[in-house]
Parts: C-alpha cells; sequence; structure tokens
C-alpha cells in the first residue's frame, strides 16, 4: 500500500516563509524599519553615498577613505559598455520602443553576459563572481539610459568617470550636469532602493542563482519578475494618480470613489509594513526641501487619502509605501515617467547582485513542492478517438 507524502501546508505566496539564512539585510515590518547589513538603510541613505553603500552590500563592511576612493574609481572605469554590446543598442532600443527600457535591459544583460564569456556561478571562485557583479552593476546605468535616449531620438551620452554614480546617472539621462542638490536627492532614492527583503525579484534571482546559472542569467531573471506592475511599475501610476485628481476639491470624491469600487490607490500599502514606510518618510523629507505646488499636493492627498482609508477600511494600516513620494522627488530632479522604474532597477541591481554572490556560496537548489490539487491519479488513458465522417469530409 502507498502512501501519498505530506505536503506541509503553507501561505499563498509563501508569505512570511522562511527559505533561507542572510547577513544581507532585513525588513521589520511591524517597527518601519529595514537594513543593510548591520546598519539602517535609512541612515545610510541620509549619510553615506552610493559606492560606499554599494562597497557594503559586495564587502560586508563600509569602506574607509582610500577603500573608497578606490572603489568609485574601479566601478567608474566598469560603466563604458563592450564595443558589442554598444553597437546592439539601437536595433534593442527600436525593438522595445513600445515595451520600455527595461525590456531592452533583458536583452541587453543577456548580451552583456555572452559578449563578457560570463561562465556559470558554479564553476567560477568568489573573486570572479565579483567581478562579473561589479562590472553589470556599472554597466547597468549607462544601458537604460541609452536605451531611453535612443527611443527619443537622441544619441546616448558616453559616461563620465569624473562624476559620482548618481550624478553621472542623470548627466547620461538628460545630456547635462546635474546640480548638488538633484543629484544627492536622486543618490539618496537609489542607496534607500539597493536592496529590501526577499521580495519577488530578489528571490528570483536567488533561485536562478541557485541553480548555478551565469550572473547575466541571474539578473535577466530578476528585471522579469521586476518588470510586472504589482512589483516594480507603482513610481509614475502614484503620480497618475496626482494627475487625476488634478486639484484639492476633487480629492475626498476621487478616492472615495476608488475605494468604494475596490480599486487599489497606487502608492499606498506595502505588503509588508503595517506602518509608514521609512522610504516614504525619507523621500517626504526629501520633496519638501524643494517645495513647489506638486509637493504642497502630493502632502494634501497623503493626509486625505490616509484619512478616508482609515474611515472605509478600519483597522487596516496603509500609509504611503516608497513609489508615492518617489514619483514626487524624481519628477522635482526631471526624470522622465518613462524612467522612473528603471531608475529604481538601476539601484536594485546591487541587492540582486549581492543576494546572487550569497546565494553562490551554497550549492543546494531552491526546489520547492507544490500540492497537486487535479483529477486523482492515475486515470486509465483513453484511446485515440476516431475522426468522425463529417470531419473528415
Amino acid at each position: 500500500m502507498t502512501t501519498t507524502p505530506v505536503v506541509p501546508a503553507v501561505p499563498r505566496g509563501l508569505a512570511g516563509v522562511v527559505v533561507t539564512d542572510t547577513a544581507l539585510g532585513d525588513v521589520r515590518g511591524r517597527e518601519g524599519f529595514y537594513h543593510y547589513r548591520q546598519y539602517s538603510a535609512i541612515e545610510l541613505a541620509q549619510t553615506r553615498g552610493f559606492e560606499d553603500v554599494w562597497y557594503l552590500m559586495f564587502h560586508g563592511e563600509l569602506p574607509d577613505r582610500a577603500e573608497a576612493a578606490d572603489f568609485a574609481a574601479r566601478t567608474a572605469s566598469l560603466r563604458t559598455l563592450p564595443a558589442d554590446v554598444t553597437e546592439a543598442l539601437p536595433a534593442i532600443a527600436r525593438a522595445s520602443a513600445v515595451s520600455g527600457p527595461l525590456a531592452g535591459l533583458r536583452t541587453a544583460l543577456s548580451l552583456l553576459g555572452a559578449s563578457a564569456g560570463f561562465r556559470p556561478v558554479y564553476d567560477i571562485d568568489a573573486g570572479r563572481r565579483r567581478e562579473d557583479a561589479l562590472a553589470v552593476c556599472a554597466a547597468v546605468p549607462t544601458i537604460l539610459t541609452a536605451l531611453h535616449r535612443l527611443s527619443q531620438g537622441l544619441e546616448p551620452v558616453a559616461p563620465r568617470a569624473d562624476l559620482p554614480h548618481a550624478a553621472n546617472y542623470l548627466y547620461m539621462l538628460t545630456g547635462s550636469e546635474p546640480g548638488p542638490d538633484q543629484a544627492r536627492a536622486v543618490e539618496q532614492y537609489l542607496v534607500s532602493t539597493v536592496d529590501h527583503g526577499f521580495n519577488a525579484s530578489t528571490f528570483t534571482a536567488r533561485v536562478v542563482a541557485s541553480t548555478g546559472a551565469d550572473l547575466a542569467a541571474c539578473l535577466v531573471a530578476a528585471v522579469g519578475a521586476l518588470s510586472g506592475p504589482l512589483h516594480g511599475g507603482a513610481p509614475s501610476r502614484a503620480l497618475d494618480t496626482l494627475d487625476a485628481i488634478g486639484t484639492p476639491d476633487r480629492i475626498d470624491g476621487w478616492i472615495r470613489e476608488q475605494v468604494l469600487a475596490g480599486r487599489r490607490i497606487m502608492g499606498f500599502g506595502h505588503p509588508v509594513y503595517r506602518t509608514e514606510d521609512p522610504r516614504s518618510r525619507m523621500l517626504k523629507s526629501i520633496a519638501q526641501s524643494f517645495g513647489g505646488p506638486l509637493v504642497d499636493f502630493a502632502v494634501e492627498v497623503e493626509a486625505q487619502v490616509e484619512a478616508i482609508l482609515a474611515e472605509l477600511k478600519p483597522g487596516r494600516e496603509l500609509h504611503t509605501n516608497v513609489e508615492f513620494y518617489a514619483g514626487v522627488v524624481m519628477e522635482l530632479c526631471g526624470l522622465p515617467r518613462a524612467m522612473f522604474t528603471p531608475t529604481f532597477c538601476a539601484a536594485r541591481v546591487i541587492g540582486w547582485s549581492a543576494n546572487i554572490l550569497e546565494q553562490a556560496e551554497d550549492s543546494k537548489i531552491i526546489r520547492p513542492a507544490a500540492r497537486y490539487v487535479g483529477a486523482p491519479p492515475p486515470q486509465p488513458v483513453p484511446a485515440p478517438r476516431r475522426r468522425s465522417q463529417e470531419g473528415s469530409r
């Protein structure tokens, strides 16, 4: 007599299920706190530059001044793309004109990995893996900005090694060197979105890394997960909400109509946080330092939405998430809305890569089970049906 193995019940979407150990960071949703390594991510965003946090994620400690200077120079030297990739970008941009830069990035990353001869992470040592990760992370902003400009009929702007990471990103995107306030605001946003626990794209990257695939393959999979609107598509949609409301006198009626119709208010709520998203709090402060009508309107919308949600959905903690004020800050810094999610990707590639490097240290493949709920097997296999006389005419 055979017995069916018992498959333990798990929540839908693996919510709250611990799948591995990590030294990279964690999200403590009930406290409204998250960290990279042993440091508060928000404190890092407020006090450190992007390259320092990149070094922290890859090496496990913050760099001293000499290490920071060496690392910044090294990563800056990797911004220029291989000729094979550069030559293919116009065709990739044309092919992804409708889908956007993230779709093009998937293709460009595959080409970059092939051109650079990336080998499976299973077959190379930790040092080689880190070199591959540095090369890709430095190249992603160059790819994204080039694809965007080409899609607009503009020539790509070559990277500048003399500019810090965030300032160079804005320079390649717009063709103009950004002001210090804009560069620092975008840098703080980038730092705050480097990593955020085992979200869908990070987990996807680790699943592929667990097979031993090369680093580019892991990152292509992560970008694919990020492209889904339930994961990475909300910053511009949050601004679309502000546009749809239009004026302060329309806030109450518009929001009530959306909530009562069961529609989601973009930029509000988070699957992990049960309090205010700390990234939103920081980005709100950055937005208010710029000031202006857009910021004033966003603050008023936030207050009224939270009040209406508290009234119509009592007992649920629904606050702004990172996307709400991220959209406002990026708009103020001159980024086109089509580049909001790609900009997020330009930061998150650091976290994905750090997770891939960590996963590659454990050769155990991630292979969960599923509970079968179809018709009871085994059923007799039916004989092939004869074609009907009418059907054969």
